[in-house]
């Protein structure tokens, strides 16, 4: 999608962090930006932002957990703009711990908005880009948890490997169709990840304090949102499929990498293994 002027992109989480960024990179390019989030508050000052910069913009409360709130902000985006071309399933929580401490709540909670929101996100908009022929993009928000393990983590890590696997899926469904299907999968960036229990919903188990399993000081330490918005949308106007933020952590990922293929090699060397006959099936790039 090289020429994204007058296009419209709608962003969950929008209010701050990786999506507020994501919106000054799509509206500098010259995109209308429709800002989804749960926080009225910083929403209001967020479209704020977004009217000083001059960027064409419009607004709405929406819960990603609940598929009826994102079908009605789907419904908002197109009463606004008339079209919606790059979607941004960016909303996203933190929870984990040690394995005997953490709470169903809390595993209720990361899977209804990490998880299904992307899910009900990608369900509610696929119609509406495939509407209107133009081609599109899907940006889901996964992270580098999402192609490595980090212990303490399991919750957010499974959500995230989620994410990883089901946009592979999606994009090979759509992408005959001139919809890209990306992930997003940034290292640490200085955002509000280790506060999001303050946004916890009610049948979650309400607010909770931060969350001291995401070290302060490694989000202090992360890299500017703003550059990961520009990156983005770089990714988007280039068709990428895998939307990395860090490059000096592509050792960690070969790690994991070595590791399955030294699993492959030993079932290859296997005797249990030894003439078995099966159908290997062919797969989609």
């Amino acid at each position: 999608m090289r020429d994204l002027t007058g296009k419209t992109a709608f962003i969950t989480g929008g209010a701050s962090g990786l999506g507020l960024a994501m919106a000054h990179a799509f509206g500098g390019a010259g995109m209308n930006v429709m800002l989804a989030d749960i926080e009225e508050a910083p929403l209001a000052a967020a479209r704020a932002d977004l009217e000083a910069r001059q960027i064409k913009t419009a607004s709405v409360i929406c819960d990603v957990a609940d598929r009826a709130a994102l079908s009605a902000a789907a419904d908002a985006t197109l009463a606004a703009f008339g079209k919606v071309h790059v979607v941004c399933n960016n909303a996203g929580v933190g929870a984990g711990g040690p394995i005997d401490q953490v709470k169903p709540g809390d595993w209720d909670w990361i899977l209804a908005v990490n998880l299904m929101g992307v899910v009900y996100g990608m369900e509610v908009f696929t119609p509406h880009v495939r509407a209107h022929g133009e081609g599109g993009c899907f940006v889901n928000t996964a992270s580098m948890a999402g192609m490595i393990s980090v212990p303490g983590m399991e919750p957010y890590t499974a959500t995230k490997y989620a994410v990883v696997g089901m946009s592979e899926g999606w994009a090979g469904q759509l992408a005959p169709e001139n919809i890209n299907v990306a992930v997003l999968c940034p290292g640490f960036v200085k955002t509000k990840i280790n506060q999001s229990g303050r946004t916890r919903q009610s049948q979650y188990g309400g607010p909770v304090p931060n969350n001291p399993t995401v070290g302060q000081s490694n989000v202090d330490n992360g890299i500017d949102p703003e550059f990961v918005g520009a990156r983005v949308l770089e990714a988007v106007q280039n068709d990428e499929r895998y939307i990395f933020t860090h490059p000096g952590m592509r050792n960690l990922v070969e790690q994991r990498f070595s590791r399955i293929m030294a699993g492959f090699d030993a079932a290859a060397a296997s005797p249990v293994l030894a003439g078995v006959e099966y159908a290997t099936p062919v797969l989609p790039a």
